[in-house]
């Protein structure tokens, strides 16, 4: 039987092109981290029954490395495994940075890397021992999980990206909101004019966008853009009052207003209000 779900539980996730500069390898947003903690400890602040599971994409830690050695595809004998520490290094190194910035917001976070607990199998999660999450939550602590190099039953290791977790994680926890902030303003209908966002994707409506969603940029290396906004919307098909919110957190407030429910970005939703 699955454990009882946390009532008013949201995982929100801190893009690697919004919390790094994706153009210089291994360069954190030191100021954007910290006023990103900031707007998370006020919306705490406002809200006290809000629960949290953050994480966070690898942006230019990691990408070029795993890029380099195809780490996400599988990995094979003594120079693959050494890639795959490599890759593990550079996003255990940006896991770092990110949980001393929220530590110095006053948020009680803690890490759970996924590279210690998650066997995947062909590039999908099968096995996560999550009592110790939930025990965190429970306590009134705040889980981050982030992009990771995960150990692999077919490739024999893989990359899973934080949207990859997250709905592993959805399927366990059950969280009312997931919200996904990067640099895009959210799902455009006419990229690369980017004049049009889609302010809602149902799965009535989403057929007219598919094709213009495929175009757009992808928001990290480990997925697109559609394949995100698929993802959501099976999460949403199978739960009522379920939303996903794809928007920037580049303006300051931006995630604050996310997570108090303010409308933003592109919302996915199987009806939305």
């Amino acid at each position: 039987m699955k454990p009882k779900s946390f009532e008013n539980l949201t995982f929100l996730k801190l893009g690697g092109s919004l919390i790094t500069n994706k153009d210089v390898p291994n360069t954190p947003r030191k100021d954007v981290l910290a006023r990103l903690a900031e707007e998370i400890s006020e919306a705490l602040r406002s809200q006290p029954g809000l629960k949290l599971i953050l994480g966070h994409g690898s942006g230019s830690f990691g990408h070029t490395a795993a890029s380099r050695h195809g780490t996400r595809h599988g990995v094979r004998g003594a120079s693959g495994w050494r890639g795959f520490a490599e890759v593990w290094k550079e996003a255990r190194a940006l896991n770092q940075i990110v949980v001393e910035a929220l530590a110095a917001a006053g948020l009680p976070v803690i890490a759970f890397p996924p590279s210690a607990a998650v066997i995947a199998r062909d590039g999908q999660p099968i096995s996560w021992d999550l009592a110790p999450m939930r025990a965190a939550l429970s306590a009134g602590l705040i889980p981050l999980v982030y992009g990771d190099t995960i150990f692999d039953e077919v490739r024999g290791g893989t990359i899973l990206s934080t949207e990859d977790l997250f709905f592993y994680l959805a399927g366990q926890f059950e969280p009312r909101r997931i919200l996904l902030a990067g640099l895009v303003e959210g799902v455009w209908a006419d990229f690369p004019a980017c004049s049009q966002l889609i302010e809602t994707i149902t799965p009535e409506n989403i057929r007219q966008y598919a094709a213009k969603i495929a175009g757009s940029a992808s928001i990290d290396v480990t997925g697109g853009m559609l394949e995100k906004v698929r993802r959501m919307l099976d999460l949403a098909a199978n739960r009522s009052g379920f939303e996903a919110v794809i928007f920037s957190g580049a303006q300051p407030g931006a995630v604050a207003k996310a997570l108090n429910g303010s409308r933003i970005g592109t919302r996915i939703c199987s009806k939305c209000p």
